[in-house]
C-alpha cells in the first residue's frame, strides 16, 4: 500500500485564493518580462510561449501536492531554456515553487531542487548556449537568489508555525480556564446549597415528627427552615450575580468569609448543633480566595457533622499564621464524615487550587477531624 504523506497544518498552506491567482500572475510576469528585457525575444514562438505559460500554471498542481508543482515548473523552465529560447525572468515559477515547497514543510525537496537548478543553469549556459562556463560572479548570483528564497521561505514558515503554536496555546488556555470556571461554579453552588438544604431536610423531618405531639417545637423547626431557605436564596442570588457580572461594580452583598463564621454557627445552633469557636493568632484581612475557601471548608465540614456524626457539639479552631491560615473542625461523633458524597473532594480541590493542604479522617480517640492549611 502506498504510504501517504500527511498534509502540512492548514496555517502552513497558502490561502486557496492565492493558489488560484498566483499561477496566472507568474505566467503573465514571465511572458511580459521576456518580451520586455529578454535578448532576441522575437524568436519566441508558440512552443516558447506555451512553456513559459506552463511553468507558471503548473503551480496549480500545488493544490494537489507541492511536489508536483515543483517538478512541473522545473521541467517546463528547463525545457524552455534547453530549447534555446531567450533568457529573462523565466525562473519566477521555479522560485515561487521553491518558496511554497519550504513553506509547506518539504525543506529537503526544496534544497535538492535548488541544487538541481544551479547545476542546470551551469549546464545550459555552457552546452545549450555554447558559451564559456559562466563566471563565478554569475553562478554566485544565481546561487544567492536560490539561497535567499529558501531562507525567506524558512523564515515565513517558522513565523507561521510560531503564530499557530501561540494560537493553539491560547485556545488550550481558554479551554482550561473555561473548565476551571465551570468547576468553580459547580463547587460554589454546591457549597451554597448543600449546607442550608441539609438544615432544611433535617428540620423538616423534625417538624413532621413533632407536628401533632409538640407544636411548639415543630414551629421552631419551621422557623429554622424559613431562615435557612431565605439564606439559601440570598446566597444563590449573590453567587449568580457575581457570575453574571462582567466588568461591573463589585457585588454589594459581602462574600462569605471567616469574619462571618458567627452567622454560620448561629444558624447551626438554632438547628441543634452547638459549635465552639477558638481563634488563635492575630486576625487579619486575608486574600479573598483564601478567605472564601477557608469559610467553605468550615461550612462543609460542619454540614457533614450535622448530617452524619449524630452529635450535638463540635469545635472549630481558626489559626492565623504569618503566611497562612488554618482551620480545624473536630467532633466526637461516629466518624460519618468519611461517607461518600460529603464534599471532601470539593474541600481538597479548594485547598489544592490555592497551593494548600487538607487532611480529613477519623480521630484515634473517636470522632472525625478535618484540617486545612491555606497560604495567605
Amino acid at each position: 500500500m502506498r504510504r501517504l504523506r500527511p498534509r502540512p497544518p492548514r496555517m502552513l498552506r497558502p490561502p486557496s485564493w492565492r493558489v488560484r491567482v498566483l499561477p496566472v500572475v507568474v505566467a503573465a510576469a514571465q511572458i511580459v518580462g521576456v518580451r520586455m528585457i529578454g535578448h532576441n525575444a522575437d524568436v519566441l514562438d508558440a512552443r516558447g510561449y506555451a512553456l513559459l505559460t506552463a511553468s507558471g500554471l503548473v503551480l496549480y498542481l500545488g493544490r494537489v501536492h507541492v511536489g508536483l508543482a515543483l517538478t512541473g515548473t522545473l521541467a517546463a523552465t528547463g525545457g524552455y531554456l534547453a530549447l534555446g529560447y531567450p533568457w529573462g525572468p523565466v525562473a519566477i515559477g521555479c522560485l515561487v515553487a521553491l518558496f511554497l515547497t519550504v513553506l509547506t514543510g518539504h525543506r529537503q525537496w526544496a534544497k535538492a531542487a535548488a541544487a538541481t537548478s544551479l547545476v542546470g543553469f551551469v549546464a545550459i549556459s555552457t552546452v545549450v548556449d555554447r558559451q564559456p562556463a559562466p563566471t563565478v560572479g554569475r553562478t554566485l548570483g544565481v546561487a544567492a537568489w536560490l539561497v535567499g528564497v529558501l531562507m525567506l521561505a524558512e523564515f515565513v514558515r517558522v513565523r507561521r508555525m510560531h503564530f499557530t503554536e501561540v494560537a493553539r496555546t491560547r485556545a488550550e488556555e481558554h479551554k482550561r480556564q473555561s473548565s476551571d470556571e465551570r468547576l468553580r461554579i459547580a463547587r460554589e453552588l454546591h457549597d451554597v446549597i448543600a449546607h442550608n438544604i441539609s438544615l432544611i431536610n433535617v428540620q423538616a423531618g423534625v417538624a413532621l415528627h413533632l407536628l401533632d405531639d409538640d407544636p411548639g417545637q415543630a414551629r421552631e423547626a419551621l422557623t429554622v427552615i424559613k431562615a435557612a431557605s431565605k439564606e439559601t436564596l440570598q446566597e444563590l442570588r449573590s453567587t449568580l450575580g457575581v457570575l453574571r457580572r462582567v466588568d461591573e461594580e463589585a457585588p454589594r452583598t459581602p462574600a462569605p468569609s471567616l469574619t462571618r463564621l458567627d452567622e454560620l454557627l448561629g444558624r447551626l445552633a438554632t438547628s441543634g448543633l452547638d459549635v465552639r469557636l477558638t481563634v488563635t493568632g492575630e486576625p487579619r484581612e486575608l486574600p479573598a480566595n483564601a478567605d472564601l475557601a477557608a469559610f467553605r471548608i468550615v461550612q462543609e465540614a460542619l454540614t457533614n457533622v450535622y448530617r452524619h456524626a449524630h452529635v450535638d457539639t463540635a469545635r472549630v479552631l481558626v489559626g492565623y499564621e504569618p503566611d497562612a491560615v488554618t482551620v480545624e473542625i473536630l467532633d466526637d461523633g461516629v466518624g460519618g464524615g468519611s461517607t461518600a458524597g460529603n464534599g471532601l473532594t470539593g474541600m481538597r480541590e479548594r485547598a489544592d487550587a490555592l497551593g494548600g493542604t487538607l487532611v480529613a479522617g477519623p480521630r484515634p480517640e473517636g470522632g472525625f477531624r478535618v484540617y486545612g492549611r491555606l497560604p495567605a
